[in-house]
């Protein structure tokens, strides 16, 4: 089978909800990184024959097809088509997957994935928070409440409850990890070790302001952060263990990687950053919800025959403390490997951005750290998770 490279991977800073990036359209944000990825792979512009972009919330702003509309108003030709794509957390990492086997099949040979979630001008739940008519309309329907008898509804936050209570996490555990996300973030950030992947662009305030300030380091990182503090964040739940301040930050944001073939490798000239090895996706409990990276990773292992042990670094999305805790648990995982930059909690987490947004930091960390296999996953609304494996040329 024909091997997909990476030769290109950009993100945005996250922007804090009403923060730096809450004046951006999330269509031109995401246009900036398009542009970037093709500035910074030097291939013609021409040559990209789709985007396949990530969104969950696809309502307003980020709706008619962003994808798409991220490209009109790019400096990609109108020739370049784009779809959008929901799996919800995971979506732009199923657009990585999607524009891999576009590249792998023979029928493109260059392709970006990318993602979008302005999470200030479109809130979270905004698709499903959409007035209902006599009690019509809500996206659980008769038959799924059928199977799932007793379920009201499918929430990640009880399902980082069950975990943590399944997985033995206590509070202490939940929050000194999340003291963990914020510190090793600060470092990188000091250490300019985010310089490389990140896309400066122009601070827009919520209220249009322009300050001539570039946006160039991730908004949610609490550099005075202690367990004490974290500690006296209430509850989301009388009796759990699940805080703000252990689950991920609400986020603004924009990612992409550009993917091509091994002949568009040598026509172009184009070095790469990486080799797709391995892309899996699996469907697990909807209402637990957030444990499907470990079956989903597994699996993956598995189908490689790789051992946990061949990975070098791993990227697991901290949607929740206990979901990493819980996959460091079952997989027995170096969690010196794990999220070495930090993660959601202290970064952010865009939604339907966060795919490629933690592909790229994973590409940039193995190339720092001159490390080889790099492995992520992310939970996902609905009980899926993707895997994908890349090794760093």
């Amino acid at each position: 089978m024909a091997e997909a490279y990476i030769v290109a991977a950009a993100r945005t800073a996250g922007g804090r909800r009403g923060g730096k990036l809450a004046g951006w359209h999330p269509v031109d944000l995401a246009a900036r990184v398009l542009d970037a990825l093709v500035e910074r792979s030097g291939v013609d512009p021409v040559l990209v024959e789709d985007v396949i972009m990530g969104c969950v919330s696809q309502v307003g702003e980020q709706s008619t097809n962003v994808a798409r509309n991220a490209v009109l108003a790019s400096k990609l030709p109108e020739s370049v088509p784009g779809t959008s794509l929901d799996r919800q957390c995971g979506s732009s990492q199923q657009a990585l997957h999607f524009a891999a086997q576009a590249i792998m099949s023979g029928t493109m040979d260059v392709v970006i994935a990318a993602g979008v979630e302005s999470m200030s001008r479109v809130p979270m739940f905004t698709p499903s928070s959409l007035p209902e008519k006599n009690g019509l309309g809500y996206y659980i329907s008769p038959q799924i409440r059928a199977r799932y008898a007793g379920v009201q509804d499918f929430s990640q936050f009880l399902g980082a409850e069950m975990i943590a209570k399944n997985y033995g996490f206590s509070k202490q555990e939940l929050d000194e990890y999340a003291l963990r996300s914020h510190k090793q973030a600060i470092v990188a950030t000091r250490e300019s070790l985010f310089k490389e992947e990140i896309l400066p662009v122009e601070v827009r305030l919520a209220d249009g302001t322009t300050t001539g300030e570039m946006h160039l380091a991730d908004e949610g990182i609490r550099y005075d952060a202690t367990l004490e503090g974290i500690q006296g964040v209430k509850l989301l739940q009388e009796g759990g263990v699940i805080t703000a301040a252990n689950a991920s930050q609400i986020c603004d944001g924009a990612t992409g990687v550009m993917v091509v073939s091994e002949k568009a490798l040598k026509s172009m000239g184009v070095k790469p950053l990486a080799r797709i090895h391995h892309m899996s996706v699996i469907g697990h409990d909807p209402v637990i919800m957030l444990e499907a990276p470990i079956p989903a990773t597994l699996q993956a292992l598995k189908k490689t025959g790789m051992s946990i042990d061949d990975i070098d670094l791993y990227e697991v999305n901290e949607a929740f403390a206990p979901v990493p805790l819980a996959w460091l648990k079952a997989t027995g995982a170096d969690p010196a490997k794990l999220n070495v930059n930090g993660g959601a909690i202290a970064l952010g987490h865009p939604l339907g951005a966060s795919g490629t947004k933690l592909m790229t930091t994973l590409l940039h960390a193995l190339k720092q750290r001159d490390k080889r296999y790099g492995l992520q996953t992310m939970c996902e609304g609905g009980g899926m998770a993707n895997v994908t494996i890349v090794e760093r040329l």
